[in-house]
């Protein structure tokens, strides 16, 4: 199946719609409620919008301490609040549930998502414990779902966990693509915010010229250039936010600033 967009684009520039913390987690704001929940995100999404980003990703980061399986309750808020802001969106979106690949495709299917990104494959020590994603499970929902459209993007090597599995990374982006249908590869650094390894990055380009590659992590405008010059594209989030504090509402100014000078690289 060909690409679609943003995907189907040069260097593709996906921007993180954090939600805030959903009913159930410790940082939900009962007052607030679900309309705060909405009235904020669909902030956020005006000021990237406006920016010119070229797709936006829907996350709870705001859900800590992280789960890997998502409660009910989150699963239920995090496709209202989708749904609320949907008629807003004029760019391709997706869907990011921390850290539950068959979540994240469920809301997906639900929403009509363009896309997905999870940890998908591998066994990770990690802060929420052993992480043993069930990626099978994953795509066979995709298959049942009847969205072979929906991309799935696979961060390959986790924030807040170390691989158990000690095959170089470009070995184990080749096998996911391979055995385990990946779509997308993408490529993180050790925290959320934090710059990916170049070189890592470098050698799973290598490794799959003709299949996408994204930096996942730590992308500003101070790196931007170098970074495409290696990734297929980029996936945003801490860059845009005032102060580029993860946390904070994103900074239009930023957006727009950080846009201008992809413009000029690609």
């Amino acid at each position: 199946m060909p690409l679609q967009p943003p995907f189907d684009r040069p260097k593709p520039i996906i921007a993180m719609a954090h939600i805030g913390a959903l009913p159930g987690a410790p940082g939900y704001d009962p007052k607030g409620g679900m309309e705060r929940l909405i009235d904020d995100v669909a902030a956020d999404i005006g000021q990237l919008q406006a920016g010119g980003v070229d797709a936006i990703m829907f996350g709870n980061e705001h859900d800590r301490p992280y789960v890997l399986q998502a409660p009910v309750a989150g699963l239920a808020a995090m496709t209202a609040v989708v749904m609320a802001v949907k008629p807003l969106l004029q760019v391709p979106f997706g869907i990011n549930y921390l850290w539950d690949p068959y979540a994240s495709v469920a809301i997906a299917g639900a929403t009509g998502a363009g896309f997905v990104r999870e940890i998908f494959t591998g066994v990770f020590a990690s802060d929420m414990g052993l992480w043993q994603p069930d990626c099978a499970g994953a795509v066979r929902l995709r298959a049942q779902l009847g969205r072979p459209d929906l991309a799935l993007l696979f961060n390959i090597n986790a924030e807040f966990a170390d691989s158990l599995d000690r095959r170089p990374i470009e070995q184990r982006a080749e096998s996911a693509v391979f055995s385990s249908l990946a779509d997308v590869i993408c490529v993180s650094g050790p925290l959320t915010g934090q710059a990916v390894d170049a070189s890592a990055l470098r050698r799973v380009k290598d490794r799959l010229p003709s299949h996408p590659v994204l930096a996942n992590t730590g992308v500003t405008i101070d790196n931007v250039a170098a970074i495409l010059q290696i990734a297929d594209g980029c996936v945003i989030g801490t860059h845009f936010k005032e102060g580029g504090i993860t946390w904070n509402p994103v900074d239009g100014d930023r957006v727009r600033r950080f846009m201008d000078q992809v413009g000029r690289l690609r």
